[in-house]
């Protein structure tokens, strides 16, 4: 099989960049305004709840951002290789210590990669294998923020939207820009993930579409869900999340995650993973997808009837009149048209079913993804690069990808058997 190069930057990274600076700019502004509208209108506990969701989504990413210093700090010639990013990246290790405690980390990583991605595409500078680097991790950290922070927040806006009955037009615009972000970063980081694939099957626009259908039409019923609980009984609200979460945790560890290179690393992202799964599906290990997928979807599927079914029995029928019937109909079957348009997406969207075939393409394949293996990435110029593979992302890529990975190294096992008798 023909192996793929590294990935070059190019001028949709560096815009993708500089659009990641300026939302993750407005997305925090909209966030204090938003807690301040809370705070003067005397409405101090959902300002503390706000507030906290911002600190902690802050401090999560910040930890992984410093976590990922500290690894990269080990690699051979990276700090030399920082450039722009030497305040950050560099040996400066106070100085960057201190960002991420000023809760700066995230941003001055923006900055960096805007700053090294116009040194490589504008003025054709040297040093793309590290501008795609420093994309990467800010794709996985973008993630880790929007379930962190914007699903919560998001529950959060729905939450109070039901309890005060009061709905303004800015409102429910808000609410569908929010869900629409988070279904895209789901489908950004997805393309991210696809450069590490060894072979050319790229993500199109129509693959994308489909792919961010049915993230949308999966997540927005979950949330839904989630707040319409909330808003009937919002004290077991916190005994609903911290039981579903320490659940979610446990199967993490289960699946013995390795994407950190530290124990307390580990199980920060075990964590994070379990607050992810608690609105999403995201594969973190090696191995058939297929059957913990068809899992999780049992179990939020059952979830969210249990709520809507909650909220029914302990709803106002007078005040939930207008909309009882029509929510109740509405988000079980909106769910069940994520699942079939994710079963579409892999039936007759998937990039690897637009690729061209191979020599030697083995026995069709029907299975989620495509294979992916860390000692299948070439990179150019490999006694730079390879010091500057971002082995953290590349070997979530090959859990993301895995079942896949699994069978055709199967499938090439036997036809090398079979030539050699």
């Amino acid at each position: 099989m023909e192996r793929r190069a590294f990935s070059k930057y190019s001028w949709i990274d560096f815009v993708f960049s500089v659009i990641g600076v300026c939302t993750f700019l407005v997305d925090w502004g909209s966030d204090v305004w938003v807690a301040a509208e809370f705070y003067c209108r005397g409405d101090l506990f959902w300002f503390a709840v706000l507030v906290g969701l911002m600190a902690l989504s802050s401090v999560v990413v910040q930890t992984f951002s410093w976590f990922w210093l500290e690894y990269d700090r080990e690699l051979p010639g990276f700090g030399a290789r920082s450039g722009a990013g030497a305040v950050l990246f560099g040996d400066r290790v106070a100085l960057s210590c201190l960002l991420h405690v000023l809760q700066l980390g995230f941003l001055c990583r923006h900055i960096s990669a805007i700053r090294q991605g116009f040194r490589v595409w504008w003025r054709k500078e040297e040093g793309s294998e590290y501008a795609v680097y420093l994309t990467h991790d800010l794709s996985m950290l973008r993630l880790i923020e929007t379930f962190c922070e914007s699903a919560p927040q998001l529950t959060l806006m729905i939450y109070v939207m039901l309890r005060t009955n009061k709905a303004r037009t800015v409102q429910f615009v808000s609410i569908a820009a929010s869900t629409t972000s988070i279904a895209w970063m789901v489908v950004d980081y997805h393309r991210s993930l696809r450069s590490f694939l060894p072979d050319k099957a790229k993500q199109g626009w129509g693959s994308s579409l489909i792919y961010f259908l049915w993230n949308l039409l999966l997540i927005a019923p979950r949330v839904a869900a989630v707040a319409l609980f909330a808003s009937v009984l919002p004290g077991y609200m916190p005994a609903h999340f911290l039981m579903l979460w320490f659940v979610f945790v446990l199967w993490a560890w289960r699946q013995r995650t390795y994407f950190m290179d530290s124990v307390g690393g580990e199980w920060l992202y075990r964590a994070t993973v379990g607050l992810i799964w608690y609105f999403s599906w995201f594969n973190v290990a090696e191995g058939r997808t297929r059957g913990r997928s068809l899992i999780y979807h049992s179990f939020i599927t059952a979830d969210a009837l249990i709520l809507l079914a909650t909220w029914w029995c302990y709803r106002d029928p007078v005040q939930t009149e207008s909309y009882a019937l029509a929510l109740i109909i509405t988000l079980p079957l909106t769910y069940l048209l994520g699942l079939l348009f994710k079963t579409l997406y892999y039936c007759c969207f998937h990039p690897k079913l637009w690729r061209p075939l191979a020599r030697d393409p083995g026995p069709p394949v029907d299975l989620p993804d495509a294979e992916v293996s860390v000692r299948d990435i070439s990179i150019q110029d490999s006694a730079l690069s390879s010091q500057l593979l971002n082995r953290r992302m590349a070997c979530h890529a090959k859990n993301f990808y895995s079942e896949q990975s699994a069978i055709r190294q199967t499938d090439d096992a036997n036809r090398a058997e079979s030539a050699r008798l």
